[in-house]
């Protein structure tokens, strides 16, 4: 007797492409519930800078993994595997389908893959240490670059300005500890995962980022922002190092002048970000089913296209 796979739809793509839009909808049609693949949204207090889904979009559907990280507490990919998993398992059992949505690539990559997360080295941090102090006294590019030349994979995967996973590489290497290569992992069984890439025309992508840039401003992000630091966070944290948050705080600790630079700062940042993302899902040749958006097609074309897709 065979067991039935378990289905579970991930709706993928670029930063403001409309995932979360798209995912909703999917949602309402086939009775779903959302799980977070976004590694900002995972945090507490980070609504407007992430676009997050609003408490009136998420009061449609169940949506899971939203708000549950405090800002302080530094994620990795193996938690929120398990994180991600449980939930998904949870949803599963009580007879809903679970649409993973979002687009950090080594959260999705650890849903999808069988991936075996190395344990922390026995060494107890001391190497992790000196790498801190060697990143405090040469700087974050310096960091980069000792990443670059003993491992160019995985800085191919890492921003150069998060100095916290440039470091985990660097250490992650030195003991042999590196991640999997995805060839060598094969894909999660039991699942019958549906992925979806959303795209559009690469001038109307960048166009809804900048414009999406402006009205996360209109909507208080930079009062989100001082409410931010009044609680005590500033720009050490993990998650405020994001795009959208670490030009505003850069901003406020005058490293950035004018207040137009930020936003134009993160106009660019975001482009750059989306690119990337786009780059990323292109290593699931094979896998994935790519629903390019047309100019002026409704949500509800789109879910019809997803689902007529199967």
């Amino acid at each position: 007797m065979t067991t039935q796979k378990k289905t579970v739809y991930i709706i993928a793509g670029p930063t403001a492409v409309g995932k979360s839009v798209i995912a909703n909808y999917l949602a309402r049609r086939i009775h779903g519930e959302i799980v977070n693949c976004d590694s900002i949204q995972l945090y507490k207090y980070l609504d407007i800078g992430s676009a997050k889904p609003s408490p009136a979009d998420m009061s449609t559907v169940p949506h899971h993994l939203y708000g549950v990280i405090d800002l302080k507490e530094d994620m990795t990919v193996a938690r929120y595997q398990k994180m991600a998993l449980e939930t998904i398992d949870d949803i599963l059992e009580r007879g809903k389908t679970p649409i993973l949505c979002g687009g950090t690539g080594l959260y999705l990559n650890s849903v999808l893959y069988d991936m075996d997360f190395a344990a922390e080295p026995a060494d107890g941090g001391k190497r992790r240490r000196e790498l801190e102090d060697m990143a405090k006294q040469m700087g974050g590019e310096y960091m980069y670059e000792v990443l670059s030349a003993v491992d160019p994979k995985s800085a191919e995967r890492i921003h150069p300005n998060n100095t916290r996973k440039v470091i985990r590489a660097i250490e992650a290497y030195e003991f042999g500890s590196n991640v999997q290569d995805l060839n060598a992992c094969g894909l999660r069984e039991g699942y019958d995962f549906r992925l979806f890439g959303i795209t559009m025309d690469r001038e109307w992508l960048y166009d809804r980022i900048n414009r999406r840039v402006l009205k996360l401003v209109q909507n208080g992000l930079l009062d989100e922002i001082k409410s931010l630091r009044e609680m005590g966070y500033d720009e050490t944290a993990p998650a405020l190092k994001a795009i959208g948050y670490k030009e505003f705080f850069a901003y406020y600790n005058g490293e950035i002048p004018e207040l137009k630079d930020a936003i134009l700062a993160v106009m660019k940042d975001t482009r750059h970000y989306a690119k990337r993302q786009l780059t990323w899902l292109k290593r699931y040749e094979g896998l994935i089913h790519w629903i390019e958006i047309q100019r002026n097609e409704s949500v509800g074309a789109v879910v019809d296209r997803i689902l007529s897709a199967e």
